[in-house]
């Protein structure tokens, strides 16, 4: 059953859907020729926002969590993709070192946990589970949601200490769950001879959203030259600020500076489009996850004006660490509703595959908030369906299997960025 949909649809965004299906031939090929000069990561998320003028990523995740929140029916099309992303690392591999989130006894994640090893499991792999809880028993065991028991075991270091594995499990590929927040654990340092998916500067001790959103401005125009659209109907504006720490109120003047000039260039934009909403920007943490260090923010004077609650409520981000960097990003509005409930489609890939998606929907949040905040809940999107393919007779804007393909258009727009943004801050390279 396909989620009630009320999306606004005018001007520029039906210009792009337009352009996008005409294009479909060119668009195709133009990302099988950059895949060929990229690698893509394992695996990726992409937050989307649709403003019904725009619609553009708002976050990716290279660490994604949800995989349970994805129709059942595009299991069969996540194993073929975990073949083909198998076959690039190991094209022998027998084994596969799963590698967890500490919180371990959160449902969702274990339902999570349950998807993401059947996957693996289907696609001819024998998964075994490492935990990098110093405390760990030698035998502790997890229960999923389902009853079914899976043991959780001290990772080692096993051949010489070359490699990471079991006890009793030398596996050739190792996939990271945990977006190592906390930093990167001395276990899986110089680590040879085996895969680490994602790599080890993927994650959020390493890495920054302003380094992705660089990259994507950039993958972003060469599309929007590929088809002649406005970049802009696809890209956020963003700014940065370092050495920011809320709680002594230092770096105020960097914050206050950004968050106006994003809004000067948004409210440029609004007027050249005659868009009458107010602009707003996304303040948020430039590492890290879970909707945490987030903050909506319409005109500069409201940073140096933040009461103590909220400067706390900034201050720290996941594992509890300082939040020191930040990234100012052009708020999209989510014009997209499920139920009457502000939504915004999160879509998931495998290799360079989309593999599902699903709204995010939030009943007590607005078109302007975060919605990655406790109170979500989730509805599949209907990327499932037979007849989801773009239809070029179509009246732009009136069908879901055109809005869903441009979706997945966006979202591997973002999953290109990710590639070379991997690429470019390997510190190997």
């Amino acid at each position: 059953m396909d989620p009630h949909l009320d999306t606004v649809m005018d001007g520029p965004l039906v210009a792009l859907e337009k352009k996008i299906i005409e294009a479909t031939p060119s668009i195709e090929r133009w990302f099988r020729l950059k895949w060929q000069d990229h690698t893509p990561p394992f695996y990726c998320s992409v937050d989307l926002r649709n403003a019904g003028f725009k619609l553009a990523p708002v976050d990716t995740n290279l660490f994604p969590g949800g995989f349970n929140n994805l129709s059942a029916e595009m299991s069969p099309l996540a194993v073929q993709a975990t073949m083909a992303a198998i076959d690039k690392y190991c094209p022998d591999a027998r084994n596969l070192l799963l590698i967890p989130e500490n919180h371990t006894r959160n449902t969702h994640y274990l339902e999570n946990l349950s998807r993401l090893i059947q996957i693996m499991r289907m696609a001819g792999l024998q998964v075994r589970l490492g935990s990098l809880l110093p405390d760990l028993p030698e035998h502790a065991t997890i229960r999923f949601p389902d009853n079914t028991e899976y043991a959780v075991e001290p990772l080692a270091r096993i051949h010489n200490n070359r490699r990471v594995g079991l006890t009793d499990f030398n596996p050739c590929t190792i996939l990271l769950n945990n977006d190592l927040s906390a930093g990167t654990p001395d276990i899986l340092a110089n680590v040879y001879e085996q895969v680490l998916v994602p790599p080890l500067h993927a994650g959020w001790s390493v890495r920054r959203k302003s380094n992705h959103f660089t990259q994507y401005d950039e993958v972003a125009r060469q599309f929007a030259r590929l088809i002649e659209i406005d970049p802009w109907t696809i890209n956020p504006f963003f700014s940065q600020c370092s050495h920011v720490d809320f709680a002594a109120r230092e770096g105020e003047e960097c914050l206050a500076a950004s968050v106006h000039t994003v809004l000067t260039k948004i409210r440029r934009k609004y007027k050249e489009y005659g868009i009458k909403e107010k602009p707003f920007v996304i303040v948020k943490a430039d590492a890290g996850t879970y909707g945490m260090g987030v903050m909506t923010v319409t005109d500069a004077s409201e940073i140096t004006g933040l009461n103590r609650k909220k400067r706390n409520k900034m201050s720290v981000g996941k594992e509890g660490l300082t939040v020191r960097d930040v990234i100012i990003q052009e708020g999209v509005h989510s014009f997209e509703r499920v139920d009457n409930a502000v939504a915004e489609p999160v879509v998931y890939m495998i290799d360079r595959y989309v593999v599902g998606g699903f709204y995010r929907v939030h009943d007590t949040r607005g078109v302007t908030e975060n919605l990655n905040a406790p109170g979500a809940h989730f509805s599949p999107l209907p990327f499932s369906h037979a007849h989801a393919l773009p239809d070029k007779t179509a009246e732009p804007g009136t069908t879901v299997p055109n809005r869903i393909y441009m979706y997945g258009i966006i979202a591997r727009l973002a999953l290109l960025a990710a590639s070379i943004e991997m690429e470019r801050t390997d510190p190997d390279t």
